[in-house]
C-alpha cells in the first residue's frame, strides 16, 4: 500500500487531532484513516490487489473492517468487529456438528462434580 506523509501540521492542529483519536479509541493513524475514508465518500475501498480470494464478495470485504454501529450511554463507540452475522455462524457450525451429541456429560455435569469432589 501507498504511505502518504503530512509535513509541517501546525502543533495545534496536531494537538486536536491526538484528542480526537483519545476521544474515538483510536490510534492517531487509525483517526487520520477515519477522516480519509470520511473525506473520500466512506464507500468500500477496492481490494488491494493479491489481498482477496477468489470468490470473495466486496461485500465480505467490507463486513472485515470494523465499524462504529452506535454509541454508548458515556458516548464512547460500539465497534462491530468481524464479519459474520450470528445467523451465518450458527448455520456455520450446524454444517459442522450436523447431530447433537448425546453420550457426554454436559458442562454443567462437569462443573458439579469437579466442585463436589473437593
Amino acid at each position: 500500500m501507498p504511505t502518504l506523509s503530512i509535513k509541517d501540521v501546525p502543533e495545534p492542529w496536531a494537538e486536536a487531532l491526538r484528542q480526537r483519536a483519545l476521544r474515538n479509541h483510536r490510534s492517531l493513524q487509525g483517526e487520520l484513516m477515519s477522516i480519509v475514508e470520511q473525506a473520500i465518500g466512506g464507500g468500500p475501498l477496492p481490494p488491494a490487489a493479491g489481498m482477496v480470494a477468489e470468490g470473495v464478495a466486496t461485500e465480505e470485504i467490507d463486513r472485515a473492517r470494523p465499524r462504529i454501529v452506535g454509541y454508548d450511554k458515556r458516548g464512547w463507540p460500539i465497534v462491530r468487529q468481524g464479519w459474520k452475522t450470528p445467523e451465518q455462524v450458527v448455520a456455520e457450525l450446524r454444517r459442522k456438528y450436523p447431530e447433537p451429541v448425546h453420550d457426554q456429560p454436559l458442562g454443567a455435569d462437569i462443573l458439579r462434580q469437579e466442585r463436589d469432589s473437593r
